[in-house]
């Protein structure tokens, strides 16, 4: 009954997501007096979700250009911003944008472990404990 539970499964697939993410978004913030560099980013969690059908077991390497990379562990694949726009020596990075996505991405984790747990609450309710 309790073997497969979607909802810890979502909420650790959302906390993968988001420190996939915050490691992009470090990144670029490394990166913002690099000439030519390209501001990147990861899709948003629920596209990632929804297109892999749910489930944290979704996550996985298909190209060397993933995050992780090298298909040791799951990733996420990551992409040139479409919304930055890069600077004459060719950066793309704004460290305005780069801390407003930080924000987010921070908003994001907690958002999952408070999903974790309120389940968990559920679940020792359910049982009896408390």
């Amino acid at each position: 009954m309790f073997e497969k539970l979607e909802i810890f499964r979502m909420a650790q697939a959302m906390a993968m997501h988001a420190g996939a993410r915050q490691s992009v978004v470090a990144q670029n913030m490394a990166n913002a007096d690099t000439p030519g560099y390209r501001a990147r980013d990861i899709a948003p969690f629920a596209s990632f979700y929804q297109s892999r059908g749910g489930g944290a077991s979704g996550a996985y390497v298909t190209r060397p250009g993933h995050l992780l990379g090298q298909g040791q562990q799951p990733g996420f694949a990551v992409t040139d911003d479409p919304s930055a726009v890069a600077d004459p020596n060719g950066n793309s990075v704004s460290l305005e944008f780069e801390m407003l996505k930080a924000v987010d991405v921070k908003r994001q984790h907690d958002q999952a472990l408070a999903i974790y747990r309120s389940s968990l609450d559920v679940l020792r309710l359910a049982i009896g404990r408390r």
